[in-house]
């Protein structure tokens, strides 16, 4: 044990202080902030959980991109499949961009391209049926309407 000025003796021993209690790993006063163990385990789950969480959500964000572009791309390819029938079509005038025709089919299965509505042709629709209503767009192909 150690001794102090004045005589008395100190009775904590010399091996359980420190010059620097700031340092410890552990609260050195009552006044110290609670220091509990880490359960590693709950820590490694609850980081498991959160990972799997924020992945889910960028996988589902993903996944929705990719069926937004691949319903663009089937809107093309449906554009570039009516605009083909519609110029092997029989068309008797020059379609304006912007404008809306009507693509009908034959009863010998050709199709011909009109700017007259079915409603416009009464109960005398020369046509077994209509296909669609078109619109010509700027870069000439036809967009769907129906």
């Amino acid at each position: 044990m150690n001794e102090q000025e004045g005589g008395s003796i100190n009775p904590i021993d010399k091996d359980k202080t420190t010059e620097e209690p700031g340092r410890l790993a552990y609260p050195h006063h009552i006044g110290s902030p609670v220091v509990k163990p880490v359960d590693k385990g709950k820590v490694k789950g609850r980081a498991m959980t959160s990972m799997m969480q924020q992945t889910e959500s960028q996988l589902q964000q993903i996944y929705q991109q990719m069926q937004l572009l691949a319903d663009q791309a089937k809107a093309v390819k449906d554009r570039v499949e009516i605009s083909e029938k519609i110029y092997e079509s029989d068309m008797g005038f020059e379609p304006i961009v912007g404008h809306q025709y009507y693509l009908y089919q034959k009863e010998n299965g050709r199709h011909v391209l009109s700017m007259l509505s079915p409603e416009e042709w009464g109960k005398r629709m020369p046509y077994s049926h209509l296909v669609s209503a078109v619109r010509l767009l700027a870069d000439h192909t036809w967009d769907l309407l129906n």
